[in-house]
């Protein structure tokens, strides 16, 4: 019915599984509580806001409760039969009670969901639902929306049709527009648990399940109850960077200026976007360790710590905003942060 949704865990290729394809649901036992629990009092919520970091399971979830929804169910938990009619239409999106909003199925690459693509994917609201039941619409992601789209789908948030339900999946929960958020229900999901990352891992089937237990342990140590970074961390490519990383921020404050240069340049080349983006992740989650550990110093002592990763966390965004060259941002990166490092010593 509308844009196919980006897929909040791992890119489709590397998971050969969707979230609208997958049944299972691992971890957030009590998001699905809450929703069981509405449908089941005929009290559920016109809209959520799904947050919490990337590739957790909350587009799963929104999948879940959408197929759930849409086979008339709910009463007694969320799980639908794979092969039920309402499961394959929401699968292959093809279910006419079903709208979704996102950028992975525009016919042209954008920056963000235009409003003509979120007035088309909401004229679903305008008709009864097919068999009077509830219409859904999920929204993946929030983030993708930009003012004049949020507003239109502001409006029918703030006015819904009857039997209605907004599913608005964010990775950032804080940044969506106030509007929309007063108006919706909150699910903060939180990063799962080994126990959980093993099993989504396992439920993917080879090559995932035939994993080698080092290299398993060793990616969800550092997946932050990520699937999808857990995933990532399993690429022997993506499992290097994260060595090479690892390795630099460890010998801080000392730095050898060529082997970090060396760093730069394989982190400027086309292609390497995502190793990019992972020591990015890696570099504020060092940052943010170290701050931690070093609370009973008091803030003036961590003081040039914390400016150094407010600066790692602004630089990156503007690289990646403006499509700048990486190189520079690393060098300054690891040079920052050997000086933070030696005057909070």
């Amino acid at each position: 019915m509308a844009s196919d949704p980006e897929d909040d865990g791992v890119e489709e290729a590397a998971l050969a599984r969707h979230p609208r394809e997958q049944t299972a649901l691992f971890g957030h036992a009590a998001a699905e509580q809450a929703f069981v629990d509405g449908i089941r009092e005929g009290r559920l919520h016109h809209a959520w806001l799904v947050g919490g970091p990337r590739g957790i399971g909350k587009a799963t979830l929104a999948y879940r409760v959408a197929r759930a929804l849409l086979a008339g169910g709910g009463r007694d938990g969320l799980a639908v039969d794979p092969d039920h009619r309402a499961a394959r239409q929401v699968a292959a999106l093809s279910h006419p009670n079903l709208a979704v909003l996102s950028l992975e199925m525009l016919e042209k690459r954008r920056a963000s969901i235009p409003v003509d693509a979120v007035r088309r994917a909401l004229s679903l609201f305008s008709t009864k639902a097919a068999d009077a039941g509830y219409r859904v619409c999920i929204v993946d992601s929030a983030e993708d929306l930009n003012v004049a789209s949020a507003n239109a789908l502001l409006k029918l948030v703030e006015e819904p049709p009857e039997r209605s339900v907004f599913l608005i999946v964010s990775h950032a929960p804080g940044r969506v527009l106030a509007t929309i958020r007063s108006r919706c229900r909150k699910l903060l999901l939180e990063p799962l648990g080994e126990a959980d990352l093993r099993a989504a891992i396992g439920s993917l089937g080879p090559p995932w399940s035939e994993t080698e237990e080092g290299a398993l342990a060793d990616a969800i140590a550092f997946a932050d109850g990520s699937v999808r970074r857990a995933l990532e961390l399993l690429d022997e490519d993506k499992a290097a960077v994260v060595r090479q990383t690892t390795a630099l921020l460890d010998s801080l404050p000392g730095l050898d200026p060529k082997r970090v240069l060396a760093f730069a340049e394989s982190l400027g080349r086309k292609g390497a976007e995502d190793s990019y983006r992972l020591v990015v992740d890696l570099v504020l989650r060092w940052a943010s360790e170290r701050l931690r550990e070093g609370a009973a110093l008091g803030p003036a002592r961590l003081a040039p710590l914390v400016e150094a990763c407010e600066k790692v966390g602004r630089s990156a965004r503007e690289v990646e905003v403006y499509n700048l060259d990486k190189r520079p941002f690393v060098l300054a990166t690891f040079g920052d942060l050997a000086e933070a490092v030696r005057r909070t010593a």
